[in-house]
């Protein structure tokens, strides 16, 4: 199978890392900012205390329960933040845009979350990906921001990232075959040569790690007998541009969109879960 070197060759984007420039971060340090643009990534952040993660984690058990009797998976909770209070919550977390806003500045879309819980056992991986790849979005400015929901390590399939590989631009990948039993549908052959030894991403329940939409990463299966779930939270600063209606569903979680290029969800007031067609 030939490499696909852009998902999206109709569309005029730009893919190429944009290094933050802050001199004066308020939650971050110097450091951490330059270790982001010179290794595409920065964790781990604290957030939340333990007690605090425990509510969380049993807000999402309760929505992943009415998620599995609807006859969904533990994948399938992929940009509901307009439809689940709880996770419209996360989207405009103080303590967790205060790091985002060293990154990219004081006015912050959320446009995008999605769970990954991985069940014990749980033999599907992440592919390595670049999530640029995947979105119609112009220029790749999302970070992504990954909150521990459960304890992640190496054993439970924690999530490893490629140092460096964020400033290659776009980097052309493969469809993914069955049998890799990749949870996406893209895979990036010998990701080592596009940076760094692959670093594992082991956090603490309530804790974060930040990085690049350009930074190849994936993770394992979930080779234990302990759940490992965790939600990422996608943030741009209002001048990045959606193709294809992508605008649309997205969260204003700090500051102002003077364009109105993003149109701002309200809260919703329960859990609404889709029905499975």
């Amino acid at each position: 199978m030939a490499p696909i070197a852009d998902a999206m060759p109709a569309l005029e984007r730009k893919l190429e890392f944009s290094p933050i420039e802050n001199d004066n971060p308020s939650k971050l340090t110097k450091e951490q900012i330059q270790h982001f643009n010179e290794k595409g990534y920065i964790f781990p952040l604290d957030v939340f205390s333990e007690d605090e993660i425990v509510a969380h984690r049993e807000y999402f058990d309760q929505l992943m329960a009415k998620v599995m009797k609807a006859g969904w998976n533990s994948y399938s909770i992929n940009g509901w933040h307009a439809r689940c209070p709880g996770i419209y919550d996360l989207v405009r977390e103080p303590r967790i845009l205060d790091y985002v806003q060293d990154v990219l500045g004081e006015n912050l879309i959320g446009w995008a979350t999605h769970y990954f819980c991985k069940m014990p056992g749980d033999t599907k991986r992440v592919s390595w990906h670049q999530d640029a790849s995947y979105w119609p979005l112009t220029p790749s400015k999302t970070v992504t921001l990954w909150l521990a929901i459960d304890d992640t390590d190496v054993e439970n399939g924690a999530m490893q990232f490629i140092p460096r590989s964020h400033l290659h631009g776009q980097i052309a990948f493969e469809r993914s075959t069955a049998e890799e039993e990749n949870v996406l549908n893209q895979t990036v052959h010998g990701p080592e040569q596009y940076g760094d030894a692959p670093v594992s991403i082991e956090l603490k329940a309530g804790q974060i790690s930040l990085h690049s939409d350009l930074l190849l990463h994936g993770s394992a299966p979930n080779s234990s007998d302990r759940r490992r779930c965790g939600l990422t939270l996608r943030f741009v600063p209002p001048e990045v541009r959606a193709y294809r209606g992508w605008s649309k569903g997205a969260i204003i979680a700090r500051g102002a969109d003077a364009s109105g290029h993003w149109i701002h969800s309200p809260r919703p007031s329960e859990d609404t879960i889709p029905a499975k067609t």
